[in-house]
C-alpha cells in the first residue's frame, strides 16, 4: 500500500493542541496518530438526527483518534486508541465513501476527521471525480482549527459540530481543552460562513447548513444555558440546534459524572430553547441512556 505524505504533517498544527509534531516520522501528538490513515469503523448509521440519517441511513466513517479525550467519551474503543483501527489509502477510503453510496446513504458521514484533514480532502476530491456525488458531513468534536477549516470549503457540505463546554474550568477538567470554547467559537463561525443556509431536498434531508450539538452533562446546567445563549444570539435559526439527553456513564468517570442527566434539567432547557425563539431545533425522547446506541468498533 503506497504511504501518502502530507507536508504539514511534518510538523503537525492541524488542530488547536498545535502539538508541531512529524507525524510522517511517526512522532505522535495529542490524537496519538502517525501520517497512516486509520478508520474504525464505516457502514449506515440511523442514529443521527432525522434530517441526516432518513430512511436509509448516514453514511458514517468513524476515524481513529481523537484531538480532545473527552474523559467521559462514549466512543472510547478508538478515542482512546485502544482499537487502533484499519490502515486505509487514500484511494481506499475514497472507494469506502463511493460503496456508502451504493449502500443508499443519504451523505457521507466522517466522525472525528480533524487529524485527517489532509487525507479527507485528497479522498474527496478523488470520490468526486469518480461519481460521488452525496452532501459531505464533517461531525467533529467542535475543538478546531479555523485554518484546518478553511482547507474544507468546497469539500464540506453539511458541518455537524459539538459545542461541549463554556466553562474553561470545565472544559479542562473534562477535556483537557482550557480554550475550548474559545476555539469552538470560532470555528462555528467559520462552519456558518461557509455554509451559511440551510438547504433540504424534497424529502427533507439536509444537503447543506451546520447542526451544533450539544450533550447535556449532569449538574452543568448553567454551562448549557451559557451555550445556548451564545448561539441563539448570534446566529439564531441560520443554524440547527440539536440538544442531546443520552449521556451515558461510563466506567472510571468521576463521581459527579457518574449519573445520568436529571430528566427536569433537559426539560427546562428544551423550554429556554423556546424562550429564546429558536425553531431550528432538535430534542430528544427518554430513553436515549443505553450503551446501545453506542456503535460496535469490534
Amino acid at each position: 500500500m503506497e504511504k501518502h505524505l502530507f507536508p504539514e504533517l511534518d510538523h503537525c498544527l492541524l488542530c488547536p493542541r498545535r502539538c508541531g509534531v512529524n507525524r510522517n516520522a511517526g512522532q505522535l501528538g495529542f490524537c496519538r496518530m502517525t501520517s497512516e490513515l486509520r478508520i474504525a469503523r464505516v457502514g449506515l448509521h440511523l442514529w443521527e438526527e432525522p434530517c441526516l440519517s432518513g430512511t436509509r441511513g448516514s453514511g458514517t466513517i468513524f476515524f481513529t483518534g481523537c484531538n480532545l479525550g473527552c474523559i467521559f467519551c462514549q466512543n472510547q474503543q478508538i478515542s482512546t486508541r485502544t482499537l487502533p483501527g484499519k490502515v486505509y489509502s487514500i484511494e481506499e477510503l475514497s472507494a469506502a465513501m463511493l460503496s456508502l453510496q451504493d449502500q443508499g446513504a443519504h451523505n457521507i458521514n466522517l466522525v472525528t476527521g480533524t487529524h485527517y484533514v489532509p487525507h479527507i480532502v485528497d479522498a474527496v476530491h478523488l470520490a468526486r471525480a469518480q461519481g460521488l456525488h452525496l452532501p459531505i458531513l464533517y461531525n467533529c468534536g467542535g475543538y478546531e482549527s479555523v485554518e484546518t477549516l478553511q482547507k474544507l470549503e468546497g469539500i464540506v457540505d453539511i458541518y455537524l459540530p459539538d459545542m461541549k463546554f463554556f466553562s474553561e474550568e470545565i472544559s479542562s477538567r473534562y477535556a483537557h481543552a482550557k480554550d475550548y470554547f474559545a476555539r469552538a467559537k470560532e470555528a462555528i463561525a467559520e462552519m456558518v460562513r461557509q455554509v451559511p443556509e440551510q438547504i433540504f431536498d424534497k424529502d427533507g434531508i439536509m444537503q447543506k447548513g451546520v447542526i451544533v450539538r450539544h450533550l447535556m452533562l449532569p449538574g452543568l446546567l448553567f454551562d448549557t444555558k451559557h451555550l445556548l445563549d451564545h448561539l441563539s444570539e448570534n446566529y439564531g435559526n441560520q443554524i440547527t440546534i440539536s440538544l442531546m439527553n443520552q449521556y451515558t456513564p461510563m466506567p472510571g468517570v468521576p463521581s459527579e459524572l457518574s449519573k445520568p442527566l436529571s430528566p427536569k434539567h433537559y426539560a427546562s432547557m428544551i423550554d429556554y430553547l423556546s424562550l429564546l425563539g429558536q425553531e431550528n431545533a432538535y430534542t430528544q425522547e427518554s430513553g436515549t441512556v443505553s450503551e446501545s446506541f453506542i456503535p460496535d468498533f469490534d
